[in-house]
C-alpha cells in the first residue's frame, strides 16, 4: 500500500511535518521498508539546506525517515538518498551526520536516565542496589558504569541469579555509560552501580537504551524482539510528560 504523499514511481518521499498526517508507519528512504516511526530516525532540512537529524520527530518541515541503524544512515549518505527524498540537489549532508546521530542518541540516553531519577525510578549505591534486586518488588534493569570493576558486577550478577533464577534474562544488565556519564546524568559523584525500578521513567529509559543499542548494532535478539509495551517509543516520553 502506498502511503499518502507517495507515488509508485517515486517511492517514499517526505512526511508532512510533526502533528500532521499521522500515518501509522513511515517508509525508509534507503530500504523502502514501511515500519513504525519508533524504529526509525527522522531527518529534516535546516534553513541553510543542511540535513539535520530530528531524533524526537519534533522539528518543523517535511521529514525523511531512515531505519534507525548506523548502517542505514551511512547508506543514506553514501547513496545521496536525502537529495532524492527532498528532491534537492542542493541538500547538504554534513560529513559527521552519522556521528551526530550517534552522539544525539547517547545524549538522549543520559537525559532519559536523569528523568527516570527525577521520577524516583533509580536506586544507586552497591548496598541499596543489591537490596533492591533481592527485594519483593525486584528491579527492571541493572546498571553498571562501563568502567566498573569485575568484582562488583559479579556480586550483583549473583544477586540477580538468586532473585530471578531462570528468568534472569528478562532483566537487562546495562553498561553503556561511563562512571562520568552516570555522575552527570544522576547529579552525584562516583556512581558505579544503579538499578531501575518500575515506573514511567524506567519505561522511557529502556526504550531509548534499546534504540541506542540497535543503532550501534549491539542489540541482542531479545532486545530486537521486545514488544512495544516493553518501552515507550522514542516520541512518547518527552521532558514535559515527566514534570
Amino acid at each position: 500500500m502506498i502511503a499518502q504523499g507517495e507515488t509508485a514511481e517515486d517511492g517514499p518521499i517526505l512526511d508532512r511535518g510533526p502533528g500532521r498526517g499521522r500515518e501509522p508507519v513511515r517508509t525508509c528512504i534507503v530500504t523502502r521498508k514501511a515500519q513504525s516511526p519508533a524504529a526509525m530516525i527522522r531527518f529534516v532540512l535546516g534553513p541553510d539546506g543542511t540535513v539535520v537529524p530530528d531524533l524526537r520527530a519534533r522539528l518543523p518541515g517535511r521529514g525523511a525517515w531512515v531505519t534507525a541503524t548506523r548502517e542505514a544512515v551511512e547508506a543514506a549518505v553514501k547513496r545521496r538518498a536525502f537529495n532524492r527524498a527532498f528532491k534537492s540537489g542542493d541538500a547538504t549532508m554534513p560529513p559527521d551526520l552519522v556521528a551526530q546521530v550517534a552522539d544525539g542518541l547517547r545524549t538522549e540516553l543520559r537525559q532519559s536516565l536523569a528523568l527516570a531519577n527525577k521520577a524516583g525510578c533509580v536506586v544507586t549505591g552497591f548496598g541499596k542496589v543489591e537490596s533492591a534486586v533481592l527485594g519483593a518488588e525486584g528491579v527492571k534493569a541493572l546498571l553498571h558504569a562501563s568502567d566498573a570493576s569485575p568484582d562488583g558486577r559479579r556480586k550483583l550478577g549473583a544477586a540477580l541469579r538468586r532473585r530471578y533464577g531462570d528468568a534472569i534474562s528478562v532483566i537487562p544488565v546495562i553498561d553503556d555509560l561511563s562512571n562520568a556519564e552516570l555522575d552527570m546524568a544522576l547529579g552525584r559523584d562516583h556512581v558505579i552501580h544503579a538499578a531501575l525500578i518500575a515506573g514511567a521513567g524506567t519505561t522511557g529509559y529502556l526504550a531509548r537504551w534499546r534504540r541506542f543499542r540497535t543503532f550501534e548494532g549491539m542489540a541482542s535478539a531479545s532486545e530486537e524482539d521486545a514488544p512495544l509495551d516493553a518501552g515507550a517509543t522514542a516520541f512518547d516520553l518527552h521532558d514535559d510528560d515527566m514534570k
